[in-house]
């Protein structure tokens, strides 16, 4: 399938835009510029259009779009054990087929076209990202909560492996398999060495949580001498990059000045959740002094259950305003900086290096905004319509590998009415 668009304003990796139009062939963008028109399968009328790579969401668990609005106004530690724990019991592989359709058609519809999810039964996501045409990077989720545990014979490990060897690398790629551990406080020293050899040996990414929370930074200290999560972690092998890929860092909230040295020693990504921290009042990351030593930041929503959305736009739009506002600097972080976030930093911790942007030889992944939206007039900067105008409801068109998956309030590629009634009736049968 070869797809021209044209008259487009296009946002270019350099920070700047240009206006033309933009060759598809296949899953891949072949030419940015002046096109003729001809020989093109389709040709897409970009005027008043916003063309710009789709989102990346490097941090969420998709299922818990079963439990959006559990647990309000609580702290994270009493969220997870007396909301979220209680409600994961009941999880079936069929509510997370359900669960991660849900969430898929959710991102679809404002643009994400790549998540990175860490949950249970995995399979059920896998087989819901190849059928929907997004991509994911997908982790079973791993704890430990013995001394002596291991993984040998471990069965969440097991999964994690069966996992690996049957989707990792499916549906041309769209599909890839992390190795996750959940986070410092919910596994032990040995369990987290055994995890970190074999992750090197497989050359697969981590995904991990780290320093989310002060309670957790500083109960880590009281228990390693000292050691800050991430210090701990990188002393484990945990965040030591694999031959190709690198570990994904969630939260990163707490993290010292000689924490953001070690990230950015291992070339670890880290994935910045704005919402969801203010959401469970974990606190603001120092996303600026990240970027400043050379880490690479990407956006994620985390769940939906403390979000309580998918949306890396408002993401993206929460972190643009909530660094100025902390650090009291209008330009602590450029805005096409914090566009970049959502997009080629996104892609890049995915290790999914031919994405994100959009030039010669990059995959197709691609969104419209429309510019007519009263919310969008004037626009002297697209950036800044991106960062701090635009909506969820003005992507008209989102573009995954070539191929578009929603344009025009259409899905292409889900029965929209039937996934409304069938997570309806999941919800009330397994969690009323």
């Amino acid at each position: 399938m070869k797809t021209l668009f044209k008259n487009a304003l296009i946002l270019t990796p350099d920070g700047g835009h240009i206006n033309g139009s933009v060759a598809v062939d296949g899953e891949k963008i072949t030419t940015v510029g002046d096109i003729t028109e001809m020989g093109f399968d389709r040709v897409i009328n970009c005027e008043n259009k916003l063309l710009t790579p789709a989102f990346y969401n490097i941090h969420c668990h998709s299922a818990m779009t079963l439990f959006r609005g559990i647990g309000e106004d609580l702290p994270l530690q009493r969220w997870l054990e007396e909301k979220i724990y209680p409600a994961e019991d009941r999880l079936t592989p069929e509510s997370v087929r359900v669960g991660s359709e849900l969430a898929i058609a959710e991102m679809i519809r404002g643009g994400v076209v790549s998540f990175s999810d860490m949950y249970f039964f995995c399979d059920e996501t896998a087989k819901a990202v190849i059928d929907t045409g997004v991509k994911a990077n997908i982790s079973r989720c791993l704890v430990s909560f013995a001394d002596d545990a291991t993984i040998n014979g471990d069965s969440r490990f097991d999964e994690a492996v069966r996992l690996i060897n049957d989707y990792h690398g499916a549906a041309d790629g769209r599909v890839l398999v992390d190795v996750s551990v959940h986070a410092e406080y919910t596994n032990r020293e040995r369990y987290l060495r055994e995890v970190a050899e074999y992750t090197h040996s497989r050359d697969l990414g981590m995904h991990v949580h780290i320093s989310e929370t002060e309670k957790e930074h500083e109960e880590c200290k009281a228990r390693h001498n000292g050691m800050t999560p991430v210090e701990f972690l990188a002393d484990c092998g945990i965040l030591t990059p694999s031959a190709t890929a690198t570990a994904t860092a969630a939260h990163c909230v707490w993290v010292t000045e000689r924490d953001i040295e070690i990230l950015a020693k291992n070339r670890v990504n880290v994935a910045h959740n704005p919402v969801s921290n203010l959401k469970l009042a974990s606190g603001v990351a120092p996303v600026a002094k990240m970027l400043a030593a050379g880490v690479n930041v990407g956006l994620g929503t985390d769940g939906a259950a403390s979000n309580n959305a998918l949306s890396v736009l408002r993401e993206l739009q929460s972190a643009a305003l909530i660094h100025k506002g902390v650090n009291r600097q209008a330009d602590i972080i450029k805005t096409s900086d914090i566009c970049g976030m959502a997009w080629n930093a996104g892609a890049r911790a995915q290790g999914r290096h031919d994405c994100g942007k959009i030039e010669p030889g990059a995959r197709a992944d691609i969104i419209l905004i429309d510019l007519d939206s009263l919310n969008n007039i004037p626009m002297y900067d697209p950036y800044a319509t991106v960062a701090f105008s635009a909506h969820e409801s003005d992507v008209y068109l989102t573009m995954c590998d070539g191929k578009i998956l929603f344009e025009n309030g259409e899905y292409k590629t889900i029965d929209v009415e039937k996934l409304r009634h069938t997570a309806k009736h999941t919800i009330a049968h397994y969690f009323d």
